[in-house]
């Protein structure tokens, strides 16, 4: 049986078909987030962290995400995967904009050329990490998840690029930062690719 439904404004027909429905019930059975017809399925954050953890991104830890994403108080309000990628890719910003504050204040207080050179280096990094996350948030409003997961992969190479920088030497003192961020970014990135 076949419902149709005729658009007043456009003088179009709309036909929705049983198979629809069982294909969200399907894609529901199986643990896809992401249901036809435009519905997005509601996900708990244990659900969604367990399918990024187990997707392609790779590495996403299922702890870290669920204990970083219940931890938000955004998250009660985030009840499809569509907002839990949005809300970790809103925190990815945060731990950005932190990274680059803490990395700000590093600069201040070194004394060493060679070191501020570094951090001069790192701050970059994170701006345009930042940057590139923030054109991720506004893509995801979009819902053009195929670029968001682009510009994820591409923001996730800051904390190893910062890490890079230095290598050799006993202490890097953005460590603990960097670990942060790219963690984060790996959850958003896992997530986002859950849905596209």
């Amino acid at each position: 049986m076949q419902e149709r439904r005729r658009s007043a404004a456009m003088g179009s027909v709309t036909v929705t078909t049983p198979l629809c429905y069982l294909a969200a019930a399907a894609l529901l059975l199986l643990g896809t987030a992401v249901a036809p017809c435009g519905a997005q399925v509601v996900v708990t954050i244990e659900e969604a962290c367990r399918m990024a953890a187990s997707g392609g991104a790779g590495g996403v830890s299922y702890d870290h995400c669920v204990a970083s994403l219940a931890s938000d108080a955004r998250s009660r309000d985030a009840a499809d995967l569509h907002h839990l990628a949005e809300l970790a890719t809103r925190i990815a910003v945060e731990h950005a904009a932190a990274t680059e504050a803490k990395i700000e204040d590093l600069g201040e207080v070194e004394e060493s050329p060679h070191a501020r050179a570094r951090l001069h280096h790192c701050l970059d990094l994170y701006n345009a990490a930042a940057d590139v996350l923030r054109d991720a948030l506004d893509n995801l409003h979009a819902r053009v998840y195929g670029k968001v997961s682009q510009q994820l992969a591409a923001a996730l190479g800051a904390a190893e690029s910062c890490e890079d920088v230095w290598k050799g030497e006993e202490h890097v003192p953005v460590a603990a930062h960097d670990r942060e961020y790219g963690r984060m970014a790996l959850v958003a990135l896992g997530l986002t690719s859950g849905i596209a």
